[in-house]
């Protein structure tokens, strides 16, 4: 799983990194959450093919998913998804089914309390069980959420119950990467782009809104200081996590193993 890519220069890191980190750890199926891939803001045909190309196979959502008008019919037409827990009527799904070595894998992407959305633990009890109940064990859940209360309380509400929980959206990394009964955890993978301005976005408006109190929309650098941010999962046949590491790597430069599992339970 690929934290949120962030315009350009996001896309760019992403294009140099997997395809070699595929082939090092011998990926089996790549997600990447999307949302920020045009400029910062939504999902463009082109900026999706992008990624495909360079070898994700799902594309994952969050609060800017809807930002560009072209994304609804890439909902219904590519392997892109959005939150689960958007209202009925919402265009797109929020669970991708893979068949991978003769298992099945289901991707779940889930939204915070951000805006007007459904409970996303209810939704996520929901799936979870509706999943299991037919016999799939390989489920992965992309919790696009603000903070790391909410990730948090999901792990411990399905711990052992899914494969793996990502945090995604703050675009800022943390250190607790963990296997809980059999559950892969990080509250955040942290973003892919450019890694010396604000949260991938340009640092002037931010510094901005934050001194006078007066907001404008932030805008998308560009730049050479880049940062690919991915966490890896190995999983049995059972749809337990057995391992889990961070790779990153710096403004293009080798893939690296950053952070192995700490202690879980």
């Amino acid at each position: 799983m690929i934290g949120d890519v962030v315009a350009k220069v996001g896309r760019r890191a992403l294009l140099a990194a997997l395809p070699a980190a595929k082939k090092m750890f011998d990926i089996d199926f790549a997600a990447a959450n999307g949302e920020n891939l045009a400029h910062g803001f939504g999902i463009t045909e082109k900026t999706a093919g992008e990624l495909f190309r360079g070898g994700v196979d799902l594309i994952t959502g969050g609060n800017h998913t809807w930002d560009r008008k072209e994304v609804v019919p890439l909902l219904e037409s590519a392997p892109i998804i959005r939150p689960l827990n958007y209202p009925f009527g919402a265009a797109g799904k929020g669970i991708f089914h893979a068949d991978i070595r003769g298992g099945k894998l289901a991707v779940i992407n889930l939204l915070g309390f951000m805006g007007y959305v459904d409970n996303p633990f209810n939704a996520a009890l929901r799936a979870v069980d509706e999943l299991r109940g037919d016999g799939i064990k390989h489920i992965v859940i992309d919790f696009h959420a603000e903070t790391t209360s909410e990730k948090n309380s999901l792990l411990k509400l399905l711990e052992g119950r899914i494969s793996a929980l990502c945090g995604t959206h703050t675009h800022i990394g943390t250190d607790d990467l963990l296997i809980a009964n059999g559950t892969g955890y990080v509250s955040d993978i942290g973003l892919t782009g450019i890694r010396n301005e604000v949260i991938g976005m340009c640092s002037k408006e931010p510094i901005s809104r934050f001194t006078t109190g007066i907001r404008r929309a932030f805008e998308a650098c560009e730049g050479e200081l880049t940062i690919f941010q991915a966490v890896i999962f190995e999983l049995d046949d059972q749809g337990r996590c057995m391992d889990a590491f961070k790779i990153k790597s710096f403004d293009g430069g080798e893939i690296a193993v950053s952070m192995r599992r700490s202690p879980g339970w």
